[in-house]
């Protein structure tokens, strides 16, 4: 069973990788562990839909979901509350049913988290797993132990809105940004690289966008570690507008469908259908 189903289609897939490579001619950039954070703010809630397609004759909606943030307190600390849902459609659960949470809290003035929970229910699968983070320590303490991590660790959701904060702006096609990320008591190297701008249409509207293709974790359900492209709008909030990635089998799409109360004016929509 795939361990990030939901949790990666559903979350934007800024992100996710381990071990892939990028063309010789990109070039690494390395930005601060710690970025002021510009693109989103408490209250904000983005809605997604996930559509698989097979053999150019299935086309269905087969998921949804949704970020919700909030602020709130943890252990005397200002953070951001991120809750990550996705679920099958009830005219899909025929073929297979999930419900996922995953959940952050990201330290308002870092954008690191400090506690990290996944609660994914996928076909039979359970699985539940609560991670803390010693910032000071530098160690990721879950039910199976505590594990040293790299001072700049994120989880899966944190990377997501941590990399909405990148300025595209400085970058050049096929530049790539790593981000160390922990998960399943495992740290991955993952890398974004940026591939440009384009203007996309969605059934939602017209947007200009920025285009990045994340690299994605080995063992899971993408076929291809190169082949998952996400674009988000070219406006402060950067905000994933779609993502597309071969599977398995077919390949799955997943396109936003609807925001609120996002820090920032949505510029980057050129026209509502």
């Amino acid at each position: 069973m795939n361990k990030i189903r939901l949790s990666i289609l559903l979350l934007s897939l800024v992100i996710v990788a381990s071990g892939s490579k990028a063309p010789e001619a990109s070039r690494e950039i390395n930005t601060n562990c710690s970025l002021p954070n510009t693109s989103f703010k408490a209250g904000e809630k983005v809605g997604f839909i996930v559509y698989y397609t097979a053999a150019k004759l299935i086309n269905v909606a087969a998921g949804a979901g949704s970020f919700t943030t909030t602020q709130e307190k943890l252990n005397g600390r200002d953070v951001y509350h991120i809750v990550g849902e996705g679920h099958t459609l009830p005219s899909y659960e025929w073929a297979y049913k999930a419900k996922d949470i995953y959940e952050t809290y990201i330290d308002t003035e870092t954008l690191l988290p400090l506690k990290f929970v996944r609660n994914v229910n996928e076909g039979g699968y359970k699985k539940y797993q609560n991670v803390s983070f010693n910032r000071t320590a530098n160690t990721a303490i879950s039910s199976e132990g505590v594990f040293k991590i790299p001072e700049c660790t994120h989880d899966v959701v944190s990377a997501v809105f941590w990399a909405r904060n990148i300025n595209y702006d400085l970058l050049k096609p096929s530049d790539k940004i790593p981000i160390k990320v922990f998960l399943d008591n495992e740290m991955h190297t993952i890398y974004v690289r940026y591939l440009g701008k384009e203007t996309i249409t969605t059934k939602y509207g017209k947007f200009k966008t920025i285009k990045i293709k994340p690299s994605t974790i080995k063992g899971t359900i993408f076929k291809d570690d190169d082949k998952m492209v996400v674009w988000v709008t070219d406006d402060a909030n950067k905000v994933p507008v779609r993502v597309e990635s071969p599977i398995i089998v077919g390949k799955v799409r997943i396109d936003m469908t609807s925001f609120e109360n996002l820090r920032n004016p949505m510029t980057a929509l050129i026209q509502k259908l």
